[in-house]
């Protein structure tokens, strides 16, 4: 802020000579309207509290699932896909599918942050929604054959893994569409909800189509 300056008109001197203009010091500092202190300012990385219904409404739903999977009697039924060997198969290679399309939206959201140097083509803001999109939709199947047709799963460490990541991403995935429309986010908030939803579907992926590869071979 420019501080202001008082300006002295000296009228005492003769009509000839003209008015003459004195400019004084500066105001002293205390005349000016104090900073404001302890306002944090648009860059800061505090977390907002426009986090708090994001992360709740995804714990809700996180917790909401798994219920209902504990409670559902299993069926052992679902709709299979012509040319797979059985439903099994089915829920494994969309599973593959699905991690294969989130390791795209890392790389891409990679090269977006520009972490990846100069690597950061103009198409990948695009391929990385896109994705992200088909991603999920090709989980959205294996969730209605786990919940519909296995419940919630526990008789030993590997299956009660997978459960508990099942009902973990569609709860990150919440939070995480729900965040992203917010303005004034921190700036860790996104890099760090999409890197815990990639996260758990890779454990997803470990705990029931890599299982299912090494144990009965890679076929359909």
């Amino acid at each position: 802020m420019t501080a202001r300056r008082r300006f002295e008109t000296d009228v005492g001197r003769g009509l000839d000579d003209g008015p003459s203009v004195r400019v004084l010091s500066d105001l002293p500092p205390a005349d000016l309207p104090p900073v404001p202190t302890g306002t944090p300012s648009a860059g800061s990385d505090a977390p907002p509290a426009s986090v708090v219904v994001p992360l709740l409404v995804g714990a809700a739903v996180a917790v909401a699932i798994g219920a209902y999977a504990r409670v559902h009697q299993p069926t052992g039924i679902a709709v299979n896909v012509a040319g797979f060997s059985s439903p099994q198969a089915v829920k494994v290679w969309l599973g593959s599918g699905a991690a294969f399309f989130a390791v795209v939206q890392l790389v891409t959201a990679l090269s977006m942050w520009g972490r990846l140097g100069s690597f950061s083509p103009s198409w990948a803001g695009g391929l990385h929604r896109w994705s992200g999109r088909v991603a999920f939709l090709l989980t959205v199947p294996v969730a209605v054959h786990c919940l519909y047709a296995l419940g919630f799963a526990d008789y030993d460490l590997r299956t009660l893994l997978h459960s508990l990541l099942g009902c973990l991403f569609f709860g990150v995935f919440t939070m995480k569409m729900l965040a992203l429309p917010k303005r004034g986010l921190a700036g860790w908030v996104l890099p760090v909800v999409g890197g815990l939803l990639f996260t758990v579907l890779m454990g997803i992926w470990v705990t029931s189509s890599l299982w299912y590869f090494t144990t009965f071979g890679v076929g359909t």
